[in-house]
């Protein structure tokens, strides 16, 4: 039986959107597969009482307390152990469950990530990808979207290894295209850290980079793996969302647009620790919270932590 845990506290919407969306997803899992919730009790029985879902296919672990998101992530984290996102990272370290999903605090899961899972080898600093849609239809993945927003030339060549990697894996892409985010395509363009970076990148015989990617490229499918640092990729994707709301309002169908909808991808997953963790969005509805569980069983089956681990031991 494979266990996919889920922070049923996590979210704006906590409780309710949480267990509606995985019983959603427990309806599309295979019967190995199993969800357990991690909450309160009175506020998770409160909500199930209403719902019906498949027998076996959801279990329950109690906890006391719950990490707000306006809390300190790592001063909550480690004052609060019996919390949701606390005793997930715990049964992940364990091997009791084959990932975590949380939509509650982003630092939170980054401090469990680093302190209870720990990086892979000399892994710096774990990155958050972000799936960014093409014309094509498809998705590249974008890292880090949030969580290094100050990165130095060697972070964002990691970065470029592991998105990499997971694109290989994960994604089934036989040799990931690899582009620099930058201001221009000509190599001596951008900041310092950029031009350092360009230098690494351009001699790494890890990976298949093709240089800089202005941003008029990044919905033309150039790279296969956007590389840059947290803050300009958190923007992006913040830009990606509001653009989705204002064409809904429009009344505006059109189907790149409508996968700049968070609820598409559902979550974004932590690369570069040991466990498969996925990151949701703190607004997340059932649908994004189905989506960020199914996201989950992809990268369990394609056991990609343990191919980056590999690599990287």
């Amino acid at each position: 039986m494979r266990k996919i845990a889920v922070d049923a506290m996590g979210g704006d919407f906590a409780p309710k959107a949480v267990i509606e969306g995985a019983i959603l997803a427990a309806s599309e899992l295979p019967e190995n597969y199993q969800i357990v919730l991690i909450g309160k009790q009175d506020a998770m029985l409160e909500v199930l009482h209403d719902l019906e879902y498949r027998k076996g296919a959801i279990e329950m672990i109690y906890c006391n307390d719950v990490i707000e998101m306006h809390e300190h992530p790592t001063r909550a984290f480690s004052q609060k152990p019996n919390s949701s996102i606390g005793v997930g990272f715990k049964l992940l370290k364990e091997g009791q469950v084959s990932a975590f999903c949380s939509a509650g605090n982003t630092g939170a899961m980054m401090v469990g990530s680093l302190f209870t899972l720990r990086t892979l080898g000399n892994i710096q600093r774990p990155p958050i990808a972000g799936y960014f849609p093409l014309k094509n239809g498809n998705f590249s993945l974008m890292l880090d979207i949030g969580a290094n927003a100050d990165c130095k030339p060697e972070v964002l060549m990691q970065f470029a290894e592991l998105g990499s990697l997971y694109a290989r894996f994960a994604l089934n892409i036989e040799s990931p295209k690899v582009g620099l985010v930058n201001i221009g395509e000509e190599e001596e363009k951008g900041n310092t850290v950029s031009q350092a970076a360009y230098q690494l990148l351009k001699n790494n015989k890890k990976i298949n980079f093709i240089g800089n990617v202005e941003g008029r490229d990044l919905f033309e499918g150039k790279a296969d793996v956007y590389v840059t640092e947290g803050f300009t990729g958190n923007v992006l994707f913040k830009m990606g969302e509001s653009l989705y709301e204002y064409a809904v309002s429009q009344g505006i169908n059109d189907p790149l647009i409508n996968r700049m909808n968070y609820e598409v991808a559902g979550g974004s997953p932590i690369i570069g620790v040991n466990g498969n963790v996925i990151v949701g969005h703190g607004i997340s509805s059932p649908l994004a919270i189905k989506n960020m569980i199914l996201l989950a069983k992809k990268q369990i089956e394609s056991n990609v932590v343990d191919k980056i681990k590999e690599v990287f031991s």
